[in-house]
């Protein structure tokens, strides 16, 4: 299993444990692109040009609902 195989399930399995810049690595191993920064919030891009806001929390992790709303545009574009 590849290295993005396995951050994919562990963002699957258990997003609230996935931390921030992982989730910024799985992005972009999905051929999104980051597009700025504006204070703490970060815009990205998917490749149809479909904008996904997130923010990091205070903890560290990613949030999950963002998370989710990533899994959610990503199986739209399937």
């Amino acid at each position: 299993m590849s290295k993005k195989d396995k951050l994919w399930q562990k963002a699957k399995n258990s997003p609230e444990n996935l931390i921030f810049d992982e989730f910024e690595t799985l992005l972009g191993q999905c051929k999104w692109q980051f597009s700025h920064q504006k204070a703490s919030h970060r815009l990205w891009y998917s490749p149809e040009g479909q904008p996904l806001p997130i923010q990091p929390p205070k903890d560290g992790k990613a949030k999950p609902y963002q998370v989710q709303q990533f899994f959610n545009y990503h199986q739209e574009q399937e």
